[in-house]
């Protein structure tokens, strides 16, 4: 959720610690005006879908199963410790979890008050800080070739169910099926694993559930890297906008792949299928899963960071 507004009143000013980060106003919103246009460019596809009214089967989902706001795509935040030189009626003032900070010669800022973030976000903190940090120490599986997103659609034509995507299926319902059934599933991840159809359950070789996810995610996930950017939204204002849009263009990113690689025809979007039930398909997937495996360690690194911040906030 994007961070709601108080009313200025209620803000105390204090001095900053002398470890805070001073930025001008012009700086500051020079970075705030190329992080919206950054937000703009990677969401152009889907915005220019939504606004024309028509479903966008890949991207939809970055703004559905992860409730994304184009507002808080926008907003940049400089994450904590960071002061920024304001004018007396500046807007950020009245925002929920800043508040007031003087300055020498009398001019006005605002900083992120981690005391009060931490209030009403700390155990949101701690459990981001835990899960991104123990995945970060695990090594990557690859090997899933995506089974999931197959896994989704089994037997769905025998039990009469509607799949979940307005696509035809590449290799038809028996097509699909039978790569399903010639393959052991290895999910590790629960949010795709709640969505097995009930006939492919007993597949997976693996039962994850919402209390395991910390001992079971790791970082050759599709699923767990796109969650990142999930978990940049849980510490709102706590992550720096470069930080967020990372996250987003990454879980952007892996979606593309993760369709593709589906038992989907997406085509009509101009993607080439991963046909992960060929020896090539799956070579291809395992090339670009590490590709994401990389990029996302780095910013689990970050988050991380980024939550130890928080946490030791003067």
């Amino acid at each position: 959720m994007p961070p709601s507004h108080t009313a200025t009143s209620t803000l105390d000013a204090r001095v900053p610690p002398a470890s805070a980060v001073v930025v001008p106003a012009a700086a500051w919103h020079a970075s705030a005006a190329a992080h919206a246009e950054r937000a703009d460019a990677l969401t152009a596809v889907w915005r220019e879908a939504h606004d024309s009214g028509r479903r966008h089967a890949i991207e939809d989902f970055l703004f559905t199963y992860y409730p994304t706001r184009m507002t808080q795509l926008h907003r940049w935040h400089p994450g904590p410790g960071v002061v920024l030189e304001v004018a007396s009626d500046d807007e950020r003032l009245g925002w929920r979890w800043y508040r007031a900070a003087d300055l020498p010669d009398g001019e006005h800022g605002v900083v992120l008050d981690a005391e009060a973030f931490l209030a009403d976000r700390g155990d949101a903190v701690r459990y981001v800080h835990g899960l991104v940090t123990a995945t970060a120490s695990r090594p990557g599986t690859f090997g899933c070739f995506g089974l999931h997103e197959w896994a989704m659609v089994y037997r769905d034509a025998a039990a009469g169910r509607d799949h979940r995507h307005p696509l035809p299926l590449r290799l038809g319902h028996a097509g699909t099926d039978a790569v399903v059934e010639g393959h052991t599933i290895g999910c590790s991840h629960f949010d795709a694993f709640r969505f097995f159809t009930p006939e492919s359950r007993d597949r997976n070789r693996l039962r994850p559930t919402r209390e395991l996810q910390p001992a079971m995610e790791q970082p050759g996930c599709l699923h767990a890297n796109m969650d990142l950017y999930k978990w940049a939204t849980k510490l709102g204002p706590g992550v720096p906008g470069d930080l967020l849009l990372d996250c987003f263009e990454l879980a952007r990113d892996i979606r593309y792949t993760d369709m593709a690689a589906s038992p989907y025809d997406v085509s009509s979007y101009g993607l080439e299928a991963v046909a992960i039930e060929t020896p090539e398909g799956k070579a291809e997937y395992v090339r670009r899963q590490r590709g994401f495996a990389e990029r996302a360690q780095h910013l689990r690194g970050r988050l991380a960071d980024a939550c130890e911040r928080l946490l030791t906030a003067p």
